[in-house]
């Protein structure tokens, strides 16, 4: 299991190497999917072009960059050709009623049991949360983001007993659970 949490991606050099380190291929070879479902915005829109260059800027080529945008599910198959997948921020509550109405949700989840890698990014983090019914269910409490500062840095007892708050420098970094979960911060 390999998923990390974030306020605004690859934000920080520090988040920037956990995620290279995650990733565990040289981002050359690597091959991304992108889902920019939750950007139903002009703010989140907006951001888009920002939350691509965290996967160019780490070295993963442009053309090695997939788009999906959520109108139907996915073989497993055909995700686990992915390193890494990248879900955008936005209206939390669509991107959650696409993952679910399409099936994604079950695919999605085989696809982070069998060692995927899941970068989160805002409503890309908040949908693995106690936020909403019908979550990923992979944090009981709730989980957010765009916060002021971060409540807790380090080691992270699981299951989590209180909610989380991650600034926009921050990052919930899960590589096993229980066991491995961390907080990190600048």
């Amino acid at each position: 299991m390999r998923v990390m949490l974030t306020s605004c991606g690859l934000e920080t050099v520090a988040i920037e190497e956990e995620f290279v380190k995650m990733l565990g291929k040289d981002p050359r070879e690597a091959k991304a999917l992108f889902i920019p479902t939750a950007a139903k915005d002009a703010d989140a829109i907006a951001v888009l072009p920002k939350c691509m260059n965290d996967l160019l800027k780490c070295g993963i080529p442009k053309e090695n960059v997939s788009v999906f945008d959520l109108h139907s599910n996915m073989s497993i198959d055909k995700i686990k050709a992915y390193d890494v997948i990248y879900l955008c921020g936005g209206k939390t509550s669509y991107l959650l009623s696409r993952i679910n109405d399409t099936g994604f949700r079950d695919t999605l989840m085989s696809y982070i049991e069998d060692n995927g890698f899941v970068i989160g990014v805002s409503a890309g983090s908040l949908i693995f949360a106690g936020n909403l019914q019908g979550n990923l269910g992979l944090l009981e409490t709730e989980l957010s983001v765009h916060c002021g500062e971060t409540n807790v840095i380090g080691r992270v007892d699981y299951p989590l007993k209180d909610n989380i708050k991650l600034s926009n420098s921050a990052a919930m970094l899960i590589r096993n659970i229980p066991g491995d979960v961390e907080v990190i911060d600048k």
